[in-house]
């Protein structure tokens, strides 16, 4: 097989080995989220749709990354990500939502939560951008 640069190139392009937990009431969001992160060499090590199965979850599973949706149907996101600070203040949570960052601007930046991506923008390089900012203190 013949050497080239594009070889060389996909072992450095994996991102490390993050153990994530999703939490969203919709299962189609769930089953499209795993896909995008395990294809990417992410684990997604559960998934959860309130806040008691959330805080279950992250209790057994110690994931070092936790997608919560804002929109639980009965339930706030925001609610999930602070009992989860308040469990463990080492979870790093991203919120997620179908809505406008701009609509959650001030909620999401007094959470616990180290950021906001939009749903339609899930990747596992978005992600791992939103931690590694907050990790360099940006």
């Amino acid at each position: 097989m013949p050497h080239s640069a594009f070889s060389d190139t996909l072992g450095r392009v994996k991102p490390p080995d993050h153990r994530c937990l999703i939490v969203d009431d919709s299962t189609a969001f769930c089953v499209a989220a795993r896909g995008v992160l395990e294809a990417a060499g992410m684990t997604v090590v559960g998934t959860a749709s309130t806040l008691a199965t959330a805080i279950e979850s992250a209790r057994s599973s110690r994931p070092d990354l936790i997608l919560v949706d804002i929109d639980l149907g009965g339930e706030s996101g925001f609610d999930v990500v602070e009992a989860l600070h308040d469990d463990d203040p080492r979870f790093t949570m991203i919120l997620v939502s179908t809505h406008d960052e701009e609509d959650f601007a001030d909620m999401v930046e007094s959470s616990s939560a180290v950021g906001f991506l939009p749903k339609f923008e899930l990747s596992a390089d978005r992600i791992l951008g939103i931690v590694a900012r907050e990790r360099n203190g940006a």
